[in-house]
């Protein structure tokens, strides 16, 4: 796998995992952090290594625009990240998993497929 590949896969890791902890963030016992209570802001560490995994991947998206065009550049991670937070969600929530999230994450691994199809 090239170096342009892995980017877009650490960027994709990076953008799904963000997910995961700012969903863990938002959950009881924990709440958004605000002004008003600075200790309870600083203490949530799943919403700031949230928010530092959305700027690492935001970062590697930028490094994957240098070697790849946009128009594949863009499918890839947003699918890629749309794939992987359906079975992160599965895996850390216990989120239900209907066969037409599979058809559909199916479908777009056959879609961005057919436009990378002619950089690979």
């Amino acid at each position: 796998m090239s170096i342009k590949w892995l980017i877009l896969v650490f960027g994709i890791l990076s953008n799904a995992s963000a997910s995961v902890l700012v969903k863990m963030a938002m959950m009881p016992p924990r709440k958004f952090p605000s002004f008003g209570d600075p200790m309870a802001a600083l203490s949530n560490w799943p919403f700031w290594l949230g928010l530092a995994l959305y700027g690492a991947a935001f970062v590697l998206y930028a490094a994957a625009l240098a070697r790849l065009p946009l128009n594949v550049a863009h499918p890839v991670l947003t699918a890629g990240a749309v794939a992987t937070v359906a079975v992160f969600s599965v895996i850390f929530f216990r989120e239900s998993f209907h066969w037409t999230t599979v058809a559909g994450i199916l479908l777009v691994i056959a879609g961005v497929g057919l436009i990378t199809a002619r950089v690979a």
